[in-house]
């Protein structure tokens, strides 16, 4: 296989899938709080987040389950068999095991015979994932390339706080839902991707996350839950998300005007409104889910994507804004063909 240094890497097809089972926030709050060791405000959950609904995958559905439906989707809108993707990069903050790879079970599933691995970095892994897609083929090392995501964050959700302090501890989990996204990456004539930058300020890593799992906590029902602080986290981003954007106007040449539409990943209503009034983007541009379905991680990006594509002409420019725990930010550029 030949390098491409000087190809177009581009987004050719994209796929998203919600789960079918559909509750309000309140209908969750009433879970949450049924045991009695809390009483809460009517409504609060979606008077404090903006967020009316939200998707949970049922018994039996899993984040591969998620994803292979929106993978499906994407490679049939695209005219191609399972057979024609040479890379398949699971990019979620969710896997179905620790061990072995997603992908491999999402491969399997599909029928290829990609080269297949994860790429994990919280909710930036599907843009990080597209990114990578993109590298490997400008490498010479894949031709054509399947990134799929497929995210349960509501199974990381406290559902019996003891009391308070647990409430409040994981509290932005609360902000959880659940979808799955996938897009083909490969060569285009024209447009593609322009530009990716990225900023991450590591130092922030305990702000929030999921502990169990791993070798630090590898047992325990405890550490399974989402804990953190989205005060902390949201004021991380503001004080590192507007340089990163200044670069890319800088270095592209791109104002707000320039964009078709412009998709940010989504945690609650007020903290896309902050986002708004930091950065100036008119809210026209924005593609609103998070009033829908809640938090879905890294799918946010794509479940947007998905939602415009029809509507996009060649020549049209989208701007990507993702933002993860860890803390990392990233941009994409990228120009329908």
């Amino acid at each position: 296989m030949h390098p491409a240094a000087t190809a177009r890497i581009g987004i050719t097809a994209v796929g998203s899938q919600l789960p079918a089972r559909r509750l309000t926030s309140q209908q969750l709050q009433d879970e949450v709080t049924a045991g009695g060791r809390l009483r809460l405000p009517e409504r609060m959950f979606e008077k404090a987040t903006g967020i009316a609904t939200r998707h949970f995958a049922a018994d039996g559905e899993y984040a591969s389950t998620l994803g292979i439906g929106a993978a499906r989707r994407a490679l049939d809108a695209r005219g191609l068999d399972p057979a024609d993707v040479d890379l398949l990069l699971w990019a979620s903050a969710t896997r179905d095991v620790c061990e072995p790879a997603t992908a491999h079970l999402v491969q399997a599933e599909l029928g290829s015979r990609a080269h297949a691995l994860d790429v994990s970095n919280a909710c930036n892994s599907f843009l990080n994932g597209i990114d990578l897609a993109r590298a490997m083929i400008l490498a010479g090392r894949a031709r054509r390339a399947l990134v799929v995501t497929g995210e349960t964050p509501s199974r990381a959700m406290r559902r019996d706080p003891s009391g308070l302090a647990d409430f409040r501890d994981g509290f932005a989990g609360y902000t959880f839902g659940d979808a799955g996204a996938a897009v083909v990456v490969e060569a285009v004539e024209r447009g593609g991707i322009l530009d990716v930058e990225t900023e991450t300020a590591s130092e922030h890593w305990e702000v929030g996350g999921i502990p169990g799992g791993g070798s630090r906590h590898p047992r325990g029902d405890e550490y399974s839950y989402f804990r953190g602080g989205g005060k902390e986290l949201r004021g991380v981003f503001e004080r590192i998300g507007g340089d990163i954007l200044t670069r890319v106007a800088a270095r592209t040449g791109l104002g707000w005007d320039d964009y078709a539409r412009v998709l940010v990943h989504q945690v609650t209503v007020p903290y896309l409104e902050r986002f708004v009034e930091l950065t100036g983007v008119p809210a026209g541009k924005l593609v609103l889910t998070v009033p829908e379905l809640g938090n879905i991680a890294s799918a946010t990006l794509g479940v947007q994507l998905s939602r415009i594509q029809h509507e996009l002409n060649p020549g049209d420019k989208v701007l990507l804004i993702g933002l993860g725990g860890g803390v990392s930010l990233m941009t994409m550029v990228w120009e329908a063909s």
